[in-house]
Formats: C-alpha cells, sequence, structure tokens
C-alpha cells in the first residue's frame, strides 16, 4: 500500500483519487473547493479544503510524507507551477503534475515535476495503474474487467519458459509480446524464455494483472 496526495479534485482529479483508492492506497484529496471535499470525504481515507499555493497549508497536511503527490489541475499555469515548486521545496519525493500545452509541460519539468501528464479521465486511470505498480510501463482498459498492460517481467520468471511457468492457467493471462532491448518478439511461442530486463505485453482480467504485483 501506497500513500498519495491529491490536490484538485476536479474531473481527473477525482477520477483519479477514487481509483487509487479503490486499489487499497491511501488517499488524501485536497480542493479549495468545499463542495468538491465533501463530495469525496466519505470515500478518500481524507478530504481537506485548502489553498496548496500556501505552503504553511502544505506543512500542516504533512506533504512529504507521502510517496507521491498529483498536482491533478492545470487551469492556470502560475498556480500549478507555484504549487509544484512548493512540494518539491518540502521534500515531497515524487511529484506528478497535469499540463495544458506543451509550454506548460517544459515548465513544470523545469521546476521539477518528476512526470507531467495531460489527457483527462483516461489518463488518470492509466496513470492510477502505474503509480500503484511501478513495474507497469503502459496501460490500456480495453473494459470495465479487461485491461492490456506492458509491465517488467518479474525477476522470478528469469530463465523460465512460458510453458514452464504455465502463464495460461496458473496466471490467467495471455502473453502477446515481449521487448527485449530494441527487439520486440510478437506471439511468443511456449518455449519462449524469458530473461532479466525483459518487457511483456500481457492480456487479462484485471483482478489477475494485479496478481503480478505480488510476484
Amino acid at each position: 500500500m501506497k500513500s498519495f496526495f491529491v490536490i484538485g479534485l476536479g474531473r481527473f482529479g477525482m477520477a483519479l483519487a477514487l481509483r487509487l483508492r479503490e486499489q487499497g492506497h491511501e488517499v488524501l484529496g485536497m480542493d479549495i473547493r468545499q463542495d468538491r471535499v465533501q463530495a469525496v470525504a466519505e470515500v478518500l481515507t481524507q478530504a481537506v479544503a485548502g489553498d496548496a499555493r500556501d505552503p504553511d497549508v502544505l506543512r500542516e497536511v504533512g506533504a512529504r510524507n507521502f510517496d507521491c503527490a498529483v498536482v491533478a489541475f492545470s487551469a492556470d499555469v502560475g498556480d500549478s507551477a507555484l504549487i509544484t515548486l512548493n512540494l518539491k521545496e518540502q521534500g515531497v519525493s515524487r511529484v506528478v503534475s497535469k499540463a495544458s500545452s506543451a509550454v506548460h509541460r517544459k515548465v513544470l519539468e523545469k521546476i521539477g515535476a518528476d512526470q507531467v501528464v495531460f489527457p483527462e479521465q483516461e489518463m488518470a486511470l492509466r496513470l492510477a495503474h502505474s503509480l500503484s505498480n511501478g513495474d507497469i510501463l503502459n496501460f490500456i482498459e480495453l473494459s470495465d474487467e479487461y485491461s492490456m498492460v506492458e509491465q517488467k517481467v518479474p525477476q522470478s520468471w528469469a530463465d523460465r519458459s512460458i510453458v514452464e511457468l504455465d502463464i495460461r492457467v496458473k496466471y490467467r493471462l495471455t502473453v502477446i509480446a515481449v521487448r527485449r532491448g530494441d527487439s520486440m518478439t510478437i506471439s511468443p511461442g511456449r518455449d519462449f524464455l524469458f530473461q532479466t530486463g525483459d518487457c511483456m505485453v500481457v492480456l487479462g482480467h484485471n483482478k489477475d494483472i494485479s496478481g503480478l504485483e505480488e510476484l
């Protein structure tokens, strides 16, 4: 379980915060609008009204103690940049900020944002999976139940074949492709041998994909 601090509970921020909470993580949501805070107060671990542009407000909620902080709004370039800067100056290890343009992205990267994202709800879902499991490199939700992800091959699978691991039966997943360095193997055969550092693209039920986190 990780801890996340989501600042801005608009459409993007709320979708992200709720999905992270559904995945069992601790989530503190903050917004300057009281009505948005009340909308998620009973779902998130904690929700507070506050102005994150004020460094004292961030200190009061213990921003530096969270594994990751997300600046989940981009309407005002100056405000999002200031909050990102405040978070980094207070020692937050990872800050993810939402941008509204390429220029906005450059500004956020210059002042220390560890990751900058653009889209709204679709990216919120992908980002939730990425933050929840550091091994996931890309995520595509095909339906409410099934997804396709690109993620690092578990270390315990190194030097073992697809048939030896019995992936289809034991893990209920289908390996669509394996990337090794600059090469890509599409639809690898049952005798394909995984190596340390490989990345695989798998298709399956969200519950089964989440199970890879425990390997």
